[in-house]
């Protein structure tokens, strides 16, 4: 995780995995955001025609304007986030210890 700055198109601490992406991989990277300790960390690639987040596997439905701003100026992609708190929510209830 890195300090959030809007001047940069790449986070610093995702660099070195989206260089190896494009280097050995056939996946395209649309977008990224390492999330800043905020969000879930994102990695948008297309690959058949279909853009998805390569951690979290969520199909994102647009090609472009994947990430919304918070009151912050933070960006994050909703369908990510929302699929996140989805799974909080499944795995609370699954608690075996109530």
């Amino acid at each position: 995780m890195c300090e959030f700055n809007p001047n940069t198109r790449i986070d610093p601490c995702l660099r070195k995995l989206i260089k190896n992406l494009k280097t050995y991989t056939k996946l395209n990277t649309v977008a990224c955001c390492c999330g800043h300790g905020k969000y879930p960390m994102t990695i948008l690639v297309k690959f058949d025609n279909e853009i998805f987040d390569l951690v979290s596997g969520v199909v994102i439905p647009r090609i472009r304007k994947f990430y919304k701003r918070d009151k912050q100026g933070r960006y994050h992609i909703p369908e990510v986030k929302n699929a996140q708190r989805e799974k909080n929510q499944i795995n609370w209830r699954k608690d075996p210890c109530t």
